[in-house]
């Protein structure tokens, strides 16, 4: 039997930024139908790669080959020329256009002087089918889901005559069902002839979906597997060059006095619908309370309501004793709460600041941060310096802005910041988004210590892996109210599954 030809091959690639060595020597072969998985750490050099594949940036040292002859990738457009796609992470989509708008976008059909709107609309209704996709073509961006975003992203790439299509952290912004959708739709792209480069880390879809799994750490190739000859465990210990346990050692909970108490809370969300409606829970000193649920149910009002960000329309939020219903972040904050934010970009970060000025964005008013009325640059630099050390965060240097850096380390940044402040109660909303095995298991790691010494913690994630390993008491969300508490030692995936699907807890669904 013949071997499938190689589509794409790159030799010796070296990418240098300044002194940092984002890439060294790598060399990848990816051949035609093959779903190929590039796995590594957060910061590894995995996107810098793709960026070079894609024409975003060009290779310090080595060669490029497509379909057996060298090319000078030196634009996107030079990329797409020669069937490449690359699907980013973070969508590049115009929210008020329509699904069509968007991908014609820069390749307008014309009749006469007017865009063909609807020879577009054909052909990408035409693809949709073809690929399983179930896209409508006359959608607004702004009116769909985002695993729909996604499949948006995929269309345009083939709408564009791709033939190889690179997935950037897929599943990073995914719900478990659409993840599971996703994963059919790779392997029917690769049925027809596509060829795909999965950057991920997720090792259970590896597992799922690859054929082929080249390992990068620091910089450089480790390995390249065939996935059905190798383990979760083995890539794992390729990846971050140690063992790694999946589920975090913890002794039992020995929680306090309440230190969180939320009563018959009502949040309206942005369409004007009670999106939080009556909700009442509490969380002790010295527990770890995860909230389960389909992404959509009320989590992102509810947090944004207990911090600050979003106006409470009726209910009780007692934050050991001191009610902070509708008062500022600041206020919150100042009273014992810290704040992993679900979206690390919108509320975390300010992108074009420096480590150093992200790492005081929430204290910078503070004394020991100032000087004569303006911010303590050694002050804050000695802070980041300390956040970085203790967190293992790899940054090209603080004085760069944190969009430079890796969702994985941006998200280390942000929990080394908010664990400093000493809070009585820590929000962790999807605290472990992006991040690699490693990482996960530093962030447990971290939760559980809070926890330790006494502070509440309340886990919210779509993640039920992480839910039944971190948690000590569960509640389910389902259209903004409670169907369900629950231990982890006395439930299942399968349990908590049907309660985030909308059936109350030992009774009828919702």
């Amino acid at each position: 039997m013949a071997q499938p030809e190689t589509v794409l091959e790159l030799k010796g690639i070296t990418k240098r930024f300044g002194e940092v060595v984002a890439n060294e020597d790598i060399s990848f072969a990816l051949k035609k139908g093959e779903i190929h998985a590039l796995l590594g750490e957060n910061g590894a050099g995995k996107s810098t790669l793709m960026n070079i594949v894609f024409g975003l940036y060009q290779p310090t040292e080595g060669s490029i080959w497509v379909n057996g002859q060298e090319v000078l990738m030196d634009t996107p457009n030079r990329a797409i020329d020669l069937g490449i796609g690359m699907v980013h992470q973070h969508f590049k989509l115009v929210q008020p256009f329509t699904v069509t708008e968007n991908i014609i976008l820069g390749m307008e059909p014309k009749s006469g002087l007017r865009t063909d709107l609807k020879s577009a609309s054909s052909k990408i209704r035409q693809l949709s089918e073809q690929y399983g996709l179930n896209v409508d073509p006359s959608a607004k961006i702004e009116n769909i889901s985002v695993g729909m975003q996604q499949r948006v992203e995929i269309l345009k790439t083939l709408y564009r005559g791709a033939d190889i299509v690179i997935l950037d952290e897929p599943t990073a912004v995914l719900t478990p069902q659409e993840i599971t959708e996703l994963l059919a739709i790779m392997k029917r792209l690769a049925s027809e002839g596509k060829s795909i480069i999965i950057i991920t880390h997720k090792l259970k879809e590896i597992m799922e979906v690859a054929d082929t799994c080249t390992i990068i750490r620091r910089g450089r190739v480790i390995d390249s597997v065939v996935v059905k000859d190798s383990s979760p465990r083995e890539l794992a210990e390729k990846m971050v060059g140690r063992e790694v346990r999946f589920k975090t050692d913890k002794s039992a909970a020995d929680p306090k006095q309440p230190i969180l108490s939320v009563k018959d809370l009502k949040v309206r969300g942005d369409n004007g619908q009670m999106a939080v409606d009556g909700l009442s829970f509490q969380v002790r000193a010295g527990e770890i309370v995860g909230v389960a649920g389909v992404d959509g149910n009320g989590q992102a009002e509810l947090i944004e309501a207990l911090t600050g960000m979003r106006r409470v329309e009726e209910g009780e939020i007692d934050l050991d004793g001191v009610n902070v219903v509708n008062k500022t972040p600041r206020v919150v904050g100042q009273s014992g709460m810290s704040h992993i934010p679900q979206d690390r970009h919108k509320h975390g970060l300010v992108l074009d600041f420096t480590v150093p000025e992200n790492a005081i964005l929430q204290t910078y008013y503070k004394p020991e941060l100032t000087k004569g009325g303006l911010m303590d640059h050694n002050a804050a630099v000695s802070l980041a310096e300390k956040y970085v050390k203790s967190f293992d965060i790899r940054i090209p240097g603080l004085d760069v802005p944190v969009r430079a850096m890796s969702g994985g380390n941006q998200q280390k940044l942000i929990i080394a910041r908010e664990i400093d402040r000493r809070p009585k109660v820590l929000i962790a909303a999807q605290p472990t988004r992006g991040l690699d095995v490693g990482a996960i298991e530093f962030v447990h790691k971290e939760l559980i210590a809070e926890r330790n010494n006494g502070k509440g913690v309340l886990l919210v994630s779509f993640e039920l892996e992480e839910i039944m390993n971190v948690a000590d008491r569960i509640i389910v969300l389902f259209n903004g109210q409670i169907v369900g508490e629950t231990y982890p030692d006395q439930t299942n995936d399968q349990e908590l599954g049907l309660m985030m699907a909308g059936r109350r807890q030992g009774g009828d669904s919702n």
